[in-house]
């Protein structure tokens, strides 16, 4: 258990990466977690986190709690049960504000056990091959394709 404090997220892409990990799904929150790679001596990368909640979820003042009692969490809970070398994200869910404080700590710990377990669900796969087709625009010349 390492008692280092962890970063904070920042990049879009390192959000999209975190979105193909293991997904545990709690009724306040979804946790995302995936490994972020070696550092330039080869020990486990720095642990980090970050925090994403949708616009369906409420409006700014809504969202903005949430996140401040998920940032909370996070820094009192990822130092000594979080995964080293990992990216954690937290996905907000619909009555995540409403849930008392200790039992999100207890949720959290219950995600980040199933997840170093390796318990989650499997990554979401896209499937890129398979387009519906559009309508043509009527207003376009040129024959059809």
């Amino acid at each position: 258990m390492t008692t280092a404090a962890p970063s904070v997220i920042r990049k879009r892409r390192d959000f999209l990466a975190a979105n193909k990990g293991l997904r545990v799904a709690r009724p306040g929150f979804v946790l995302l977690a995936r490994p972020n790679g070696l550092d330039e001596d080869g020990d486990a990368g720095p642990m980090r986190f970050g925090i994403t909640v949708t616009k369906k979820i409420g409006n700014a003042v809504v969202r903005n709690r949430m996140k401040r009692r998920f940032r909370e969490l996070l820094r009192a809970e990822l130092p000594l049960h979080g995964l080293p070398g990992h990216d954690h994200v937290l996905i907000g869910r619909d009555n995540g504000v409403e849930r008392d404080f200790a039992q999100l700590r207890e949720e959290l710990r219950a995600a980040l056990t199933r997840a170093r377990e390796g318990k989650g669900d499997p990554p979401r796969k896209r499937n890129p091959g398979k387009r519906t087709p559009g309508k043509r625009n009527p207003a376009r010349k040129g024959p059809k394709r």
